[in-house]
């Protein structure tokens, strides 16, 4: 129990009955008092399928917080389903409910004087806020995740959620009918779990693993499969051991943990939001980490994983071939992970490694032999030019020529650029813009799935590039730029381009140019005009007013005072 919360139960005096009483009414006993009390915070919900799973895992949870001596405080947290909101103005709370769910851990955990506390979440934003309220609150904890969904099949092909997607985009194309659109729609998604490929949410449960914040394999985890409640029943048992160890998270979330994180995430082909989450993870831990850092990574690491969004296979096949560890041991091997950083267990990362063989098993295909990666280097660049003076992100694989240079054809909002490519007004060899998206000027910095999983249903993926302010699902695939910044709204050169200008993005050159003089370029910023707040207010007014540049995380306690 924690000094705060003993002083009040414990001590002698007027303070002790009544916080006493009001414990027993949630049912301690006498012997209880001394037992550390920790948190669950549970994600579970009906929202989504990524977090419907959760509630027996918080269960299995409850009991092992108690099996280990434990009194265990079950308090729920919010999601948005970022699948159910794409392409709505509802996705521009899903950036914010980040921030959301860490303050309401941080505020459940610290005005109850938890000794530790447990994370349990599903959808992509429940990782990141999990994870930045324990680095600011630094008291002993460890994340579970729901677990990734099983694939939905048709016409023996595995389906994700992305397909649904995708099938908007051929229909609109011609490619397919629309009973065949619907056929994809309906056996999609067949169960609880997180979106079934290398996406934000398996990103984040890998890169969680790979950084030592949750158990060995259990990232990779069907959510439907009982080896997932079994995990989250050992997560609690180990984190009763790390509590009275007092093992911290910011023992565990280090620069080297993290750059950990940054190559495993690189090998396995994850999201382009890893970035902007772990700038904000890193800024919550006092870690000093930049944009720059992950290209230093991926230029030394390959990509070794043949996952969707542009690969074959999906997060339980990665499960089946030996998962995280696997990956993990073999850039260990090839000394590009650091064996010495400590994991929630208290053993090291090369401790918990040590039996795992330095090559992939022979009889998959979805871990690539180190001799014969995906690519040679990591697939998350970082761009920069006169478009993106703090950087921009481009996910370049299944991309068969990383450069283009083309016309602009500007949009103020996605839905405008999604009603253009269904009506087939986009060309091979033009560059969508898409501003006025970002993180202040959204507000919310909404994702890009609708239009990016329209291009590749036309066919365009190799043909046209997309550069926005806003970010991309890490369903995403193709020639595309986000976080873009200095955003549009804050005047961005993003601000300033006009229908037709000539773009070049060079992800081989890390390059990202609007061709136009600079003596044009101060013209056109003298006579641009900040907009007007699109929400005055609520919750996305309070974020656009707190909310930083995308080139740092998107954070909304940075430099408050």
């Amino acid at each position: 129990m924690s000094e705060n919360l003993r002083s009040q139960v414990v001590t002698q005096g007027v303070q002790r009955s009544p916080n006493r009483a009001m414990l027993r009414a949630v049912g301690f006993r006498d012997e209880d008092f001394t037992k550390p009390i920790v948190g669950i915070a549970n994600g579970h919900s009906t929202i989504t399928p990524c977090n419907m799973g959760i509630e027996p895992l918080a269960k299995r949870a409850e009991a092992g917080i108690r099996l280990a001596g434990g009194m265990p405080q079950m308090f729920g947290t919010i999601t948005i389903s970022d699948g159910i909101s794409m392409g709505t103005e509802g996705m521009k709370y899903s950036l914010v409910s980040r921030d959301v769910i860490a303050d309401s851990i941080e505020t459940a955990c610290m005005g109850q004087s938890m000794d530790g506390v447990i994370t349990i979440g599903g959808c992509d934003k429940n990782m990141p806020g999990a994870m930045i309220a324990i680095a600011r609150m630094n008291i002993p904890a460890i994340f579970v995740y729901g677990g990734t969904i099983k694939p939905g099949h048709l016409n023996g092909q595995d389906l994700t959620v992305v397909s649904a997607f995708e099938a908007v985009g051929q229909y609109s194309a011609g490619k397919i009918s629309h009973e065949q659109m619907t056929d994809v729609e309906r056996h999609a998604c067949p169960g609880a779990g997180s979106c079934g490929g290398m996406y934000t949410a398996n990103t984040m449960s890998s890169a969680f693993e790979a950084m030592g914040m949750s158990l060995m394999y259990s990232s990779t985890m069907a959510a439907e499969d009982e080896e997932k409640a079994d995990s989250a029943e050992k997560s609690a048992v180990v984190l009763l051991d790390a509590i009275r160890s007092q093992r911290l998270p910011r023992h565990i979330i280090t620069r080297k943990s993290i750059e950990n994180a940054i190559a495993v995430i690189m090998a396995i082909g994850g999201s382009t939001n890893a970035v902007l989450h772990f700038l904000a993870i890193a800024h919550a831990a006092g870690v000093e980490l930049k944009l720059d850092d992950f290209e230093t990574i991926r230029d030394r690491v390959p990509v070794l994983c043949d996952l969707k969004p542009s690969g074959r296979y999906v997060a339980t096949d990665l499960h089946k071939a030996g998962g995280i560890p696997q990956v993990m041991k073999m850039l260990l091997a090839h000394g590009l992970l650091h064996g010495d950083a400590l994991t929630i267990t208290g053993q090291t990362v090369a401790e918990l490694l040590k039996e795992i063989p330095a090559e992939p098993r022979a009889d998959q295909e979805v871990i690539r032999p180190w001799n014969n990666p995906l690519y040679t280097q990591g697939h998350l660049a970082i761009l920069k030019g006169n478009l993106a003076t703090e950087g921009a992100v481009a996910k370049i694989t299944g991309v068969k020529k990383p450069e283009i240079t083309g016309p602009a054809r500007v949009f103020e909002s996605e839905e405008a650029c999604l009603d253009a490519i269904l009506a087939g007004k986009i060309q091979a060899g033009d560059i969508l813009v898409i501003r006025y998206e970002g993180p202040k000027g959204g507000a919310g910095m909404r994702e890009m799935l609708a239009p990016t999983s329209a291009i590749i249903g036309a066919g365009l993926g190799d043909a046209v590039g997309l550069i926005t302010d806003g970010r991309f699902s890490g369903g995403t695939y193709g020639m595309v730029v986000g976080h873009v910044a200095p955003e549009a709204y804050v005047g961005g050169t993003i601000a300033l381009i006009r229908e037709g200008d000539s773009i070049t993005i060079d992800a081989h050159n890390r390059l990202l140019q609007l061709n136009v003089s600079d003596a044009e370029l101060a013209q056109r910023r003298a006579q641009w005009q900040p907009p007007k707040p699109r929400y005055t207010t609520g919750v996305l007014a309070k974020y656009a007013k707190l909310v930083s540049s995308s080139s740092l995380g998107a954070v909304t306690d940075l430099n408050l005072f």
